[in-house]
């Protein structure tokens, strides 16, 4: 799959205005009390979320071990990501590593940026 050089910047240049119409009316502007489920597009792409939200590299330990693994394979790879953090959550409060509140995002044609909010299960001691 070729990723244009351009997409990443497209994503940096609107993730903001994304993630603040999805979060603002729950009242969450700081982007490290998320998890992350995000479609491992590229290693440019991540780089430039993590540069452009100052999030903690962590943030993306999931989405980066399923790229490693897998390579983009499509949006498809968000279901491996979201396993990945499920793995990642044991001895966690919730499925989302600890955190209540999560972020799945998505990129597609014509470069849409899907983002859906996430709420964590809590994992029973």
């Amino acid at each position: 799959m070729y990723l244009k050089p351009s997409v990443p910047i497209h994503i940096k240049n609107n993730i903001r205005k994304s993630l603040s119409k999805a979060f603002t009316p729950l009242g969450i502007t700081d982007w490290n009390s998320l998890f992350w489920i995000v479609h491992p597009g590229g290693k440019k792409i991540l780089d430039e979320l993590l540069n452009e939200l100052k999030l903690d590299k962590e943030k993306l330990l999931a989405t980066r071990r399923v790229l490693a693994e897998y390579g983009n394979i499509g949006s498809g790879s968000v279901i491996f990501v979201m396993d990945e953090m499920r793995k990642r959550s044991k001895g966690k409060a919730t499925t989302g590593e600890g955190a209540q509140f999560g972020v799945l995002l998505g990129f597609g044609p014509g470069l849409t940026i899907e983002t859906t909010v996430l709420r964590a299960i809590a994992i029973p001691n």
